[in-house]
């Protein structure tokens, strides 16, 4: 199998698993507990907080861990409009976000707060002329993703938040596909990440809050997590999710010239009858989301189950439904229908790439030569 669907989940870095497997084993005490093993636990995790926050590299601000990125963007927009000042109740987010947060924004329209979603140009970026002038007194939160996790391209985070902040409201950034990938710019109030991204595990993830921004709880119960959130937390999974960011702040340099050879030459094997989808510039480059002309992409994927790649949101792809990324860049349904995204980075090998993309392109030409 290869596997090019990075932006699904990422491989579990040899390193990550390692660190993991004494708190998986024998250190498997509540790290809530007074105990003596529930105190080497808690300060483990203590160790684990501070790696993912040095990854981050914001200043100003804290973490709380978090059951993923999709409790803590629901944690964010729900808990910071709860403590919004009177008057603020609207939020403004764009219509590319991941389904955690337009979904929850769906949510919170049911319950009486105003929405803004603003659109994006075909290359899938912001106008800050638009987020500008959707900014009225009465926005308590302007939502943003840093990374697109369906085209990859990147916003100007640390301008959108400038502004939000001119307007006196709060700025909550979707960092899961940046993290590691790309500097996090200084501007966001709140910020999501997920260790699954990162080669870390699944169902562990942090929202970084800044100083005094702290949302409303979510989850209620002890209060165990810094007194806002609620749960006994896992030492492996917090354990993994710090060595992941460790590794990450380590390894960023080569990494990223890794990723940007693998770039050049999937897009030199592809060849003519190929578009990528949103911004090739504005752009982290692990992601290389193309489209054919007359493709069946769920064909195509059929008939190469020996690589792993994907038509978009691994959240939203079961629904049968195209892309609401790519009809929001102009695409129609069709041309959303004839899209494929190929996800890779550290583990991705550039002949194991070239030859899968090769495939790819040789089966989408066959696939069309049957039908005409």
């Amino acid at each position: 199998m290869i596997y090019l669907d990075y932006q699904a989940t990422t491989p579990v870095a040899p390193e990550v698993a390692e660190a993991m497997a004494p708190w998986v084993e024998e250190k498997f005490a509540n790290p809530h507990s007074p105990s003596r093993s529930g105190r080497e636990a808690a300060a483990v995790i203590e160790v684990a907080r501070k790696q993912v926050e040095r990854a981050i590299g914001l200043s100003g601000g804290g973490l709380a861990f978090t059951g993923g990125a999709t409790e803590a963007l629901n944690w964010a927009l729900k808990g910071s409009l709860e403590k919004a000042p009177t008057g603020r109740t609207r939020t403004v987010t764009v219509g590319t976000e991941h389904a955690a947060v337009l979904d929850t924004c769906e949510w919170l329209e049911r319950r009486g707060h105003e929405v803004t979603r603003l659109p994006v140009g075909p290359d899938g970026l912001l106008s800050l002329d638009d987020v500008k002038a959707a900014l009225r007194d009465d926005v308590a939160i302007v939502a943003v993703m840093l990374v697109n996790n369906e085209i990859g391209v990147i916003q100007p985070i640390a301008e959108i938040a400038a502004l939000a902040h001119d307007a006196g409201a709060l700025m909550l950034c979707d960092a899961v596909q940046g993290l590691g990938r790309v500097t996090i710019p200084e501007g966001p109030d709140l910020l999501a990440v997920s260790a699954h991204k990162i080669h870390g595990l699944k169902a562990i993830g942090a929202l970084w809050m800044r100083d005094g921004l702290q949302p409303t709880p979510l989850i209620h119960g002890g209060g165990q997590e810094m007194g806002i959130r609620s749960g006994t937390l896992s030492p492996a999974l917090c354990v993994g999710f710090g060595a992941a960011a460790k590794l990450a702040s380590e390894r960023r340099e080569r990494d990223d010239e890794h990723v940007e050879r693998l770039w050049n030459a999937a897009v030199a094997e592809l060849g003519p009858g190929w578009t990528v989808n949103g911004s090739a510039e504005a752009r982290y480059h692990g992601n290389l989301n193309i489209r054919r002309e007359g493709l069946d992409a769920a064909r195509l994927i059929s008939d190469l189950r020996d690589i792993a790649f994907s038509l978009g949101s691994a959240c939203a792809s079961g629904s049968g439904r195209p892309s609401h990324v790519l009809r929001a860049i102009g695409l129609s349904d069709r041309e959303a229908r004839s899209s494929i995204r190929l996800g890779f980075g550290r583990y991705t090998g550039e002949e194991e790439l070239v030859s899968a993309v090769r495939r790819i392109d040789a089966t989408a030409r066959d696939q069309q030569g049957l039908a005409a």
